[in-house]
This record gives C-alpha cells, sequence and structure tokens, in this order.
C-alpha cells in the first residue's frame, strides 16, 4: 500500500503548508475513521456534521465542527471557505427517507439557496446520484471541490478473498451468484446496493431505508432463517459518495437477522474497523467474501 500524501489529498497554501480539508459528515463510523486519519497525517479538517446523524465524537478530532441543524447550503459553502477549505469530502449515511415526512420543510428549514437548488433540478428524479452530483456541481460555484474521502484511506477497500474461517456452502454460492446481477441491476437504477436471497429466490431489495433496515426485514420474512446478504457497488460507481460500507453494524444485524453469509464488492466496499469484523463473523460462524465483479459475472448459475 503506497503511503498517503497529505498534500495530494488537501492541497498546499499559498505558503506551502498543508492545506486544511472540509468534512461534511453524516451517520456512522466512516467519518470517524476519516476524520482520525487525516489528523494522524497533520491535514486539519474542518468539519459540517449533520445535526442528529453525525457522531458527536468529531467535535474532540476535528480542527473546527461545525453543527448543521437545517438544510443550509450557504451555511456549508460559508464554514469550509472561511476555514480555508478548497477541498472537501463526504462520508457518512443520510437518512434520505427525513426528506419524505410530513412537514419536511419545516423540520429542514433549508435556505433560499438550497429551496432553488432543489426545486431549480432540470434532472427528473430525486435519485442518490441526481442529488449528490447537483450538490457537488453547486459548492464548486464557490471554489469548492469534491473529492473521495478514499484518496486518504484507501486501505479501507476491501481485498479480494475469503475474509473469514467459514467457507460458503455450495447453494450459498449458488445465491451469491443468483443475487450479484440482480443486486448489479438495482445499483444501475440508484435504487440500492443489496440483496437478500435464500435458495435463489430474493427476499429484500434494498431502498431508502438501508441495508441493515433491509436485512432485517429478510429475516423476519424467512424467519431467520439463513439468508445471502449481496451487496455490490453501482455499475459506474462514483467514489466521491454512497460507496458500499459493512462494518461491525452489518455483522450485528446479519446474527439478529439469521444470515450467514455477506458478499461484498471487492475492491468497491468500505469495510469499517476490518479486524474487529471479521472476528465477530467468525465469532458468530458467519462468512464474509469479497468478490470481483467480473468473476461472478462470467459465471453461470448451476
Amino acid at each position: 500500500m503506497m503511503a498517503v500524501q497529505p498534500a495530494a489529498f488537501a492541497g498546499s497554501t499559498p505558503t506551502g503548508r498543508i492545506a486544511p480539508v472540509g468534512l461534511l459528515a453524516c451517520a456512522g463510523r466512516f467519518p470517524i475513521v476519516i476524520a482520525e486519519k487525516a489528523r494522524e497525517c497533520g491535514i486539519p479538517v474542518v468539519c459540517v456534521g449533520v445535526a442528529g446523524m453525525a457522531d458527536p465524537a468529531l467535535k474532540t478530532i476535528c480542527h473546527e465542527y461545525h453543527s448543521l441543524r437545517r438544510m443550509s447550503m450557504n451555511f456549508i459553502s460559508r464554514r469550509f471557505v472561511r476555514g480555508g477549505v478548497t477541498r472537501w469530502a463526504m462520508a457518512g449515511k443520510f437518512h434520505k427517507h427525513v426528506l419524505f415526512q410530513p412537514w419536511r420543510w419545516l423540520q429542514m428549514m433549508p435556505d433560499w439557496r438550497m429551496a432553488r437548488f432543489w426545486y431549480s433540478r432540470t434532472r427528473s428524479d430525486n435519485k442518490d446520484d441526481s442529488i449528490l452530483l447537483g450538490f457537488i456541481s453547486e459548492l464548486r460555484k464557490d471554489g469548492l471541490e469534491c473529492v473521495s474521502a478514499l484518496e486518504l484511506c484507501p486501505e479501507l477497500l476491501v481485498s479480494h478473498g475469503l475474509l473469514t474461517r467459514r467457507r460458503p456452502t455450495a447453494a450459498e454460492e449458488r445465491d451469491i451468484q443468483f443475487g450479484w446481477s440482480l443486486a448489479k441491476q438495482m445499483g444501475a437504477l440508484d435504487v440500492g446496493q443489496s440483496v437478500m436471497v435464500r435458495e435463489r429466490a430474493v427476499l429484500a431489495v434494498e431502498a431508502i431505508e438501508g441495508t441493515d433496515l433491509a436485512i432485517r426485514r429478510a429475516g423476519e420474512l424467512c424467519g431467520k432463517n439463513h439468508f445471502v446478504v449481496v451487496k455490490v457497488a453501482k455499475p459506474r460507481q462514483d467514489m466521491r459518495f454512497d460507496v458500499p460500507t459493512v462494518g461491525v453494524t452489518t455483522i450485528e444485524t446479519m446474527r439478529a437477522a439469521g444470515a450467514t453469509v455477506l458478499a461484498v464488492e471487492a475492491g468497491k466496499t468500505i469495510l469499517l474497523d476490518q479486524d474487529r469484523t471479521i472476528a465477530l463473523a467468525d465469532r458468530y460462524g458467519i462468512t464474509i467474501t469479497a468478490v470481483q465483479d467480473d468473476q461472478v459475472a462470467g459465471s453461470t448459475t448451476p
């Protein structure tokens, strides 16, 4: 693994010092990992954390921390610009369901810029890619360039191969092959990244609720009776956002739901707390396998 070059990720100031990097943080462990790695590399982090989602621990890790209590695009932009940021990254899961709740605009209180952005977009859908690419383009007008957090932490991407002691059974291998192409098709439609499969039948498909809730729903539908979770990247995955991510919480959810195999895409899936996650899977007898897309796409299901 090549050593991280901090200046290459964050840029440099006119005086030659490492520039601050912006971090737009949502839910989960990923923002914490990024902030800790940046601190180790001597990169100041100006973090804007979405209130109610971002981990409060970010306040003690980042050089600056600002809580985003309303959907204000100008707030995000001003915090980054005033902090000397020209490059920023996003990390963590935004709970998109809040966009569709009753009285959503009163709860989110968007500023004029966010409201104008939302209603003036020429795209005919509110898929994740459509929204986030538009958001990135809007902040670019302020001289803020979005980069992938994985440029700083490439080691988080899982390598190809079996990661746990337990191997998939022949039946589970067939379910992985069956679910893989379906998950890829769902990703191409920008619906979700995961499908839950048992005996080559789809129990559940991830949508706006996220992977964990989809896994729980699958467990309820099959009586917590051994099924496979397949999680893949989109066919044209933008590595700046919405990269498939798994970790300890995923394994705990799988155990509670009765899932026995987690198949993820090698080189395009973030595995957080890798040693701890694998050890937990081994303790529960759960398989984690990282598969290459061409390896599964080129196979035939018996």
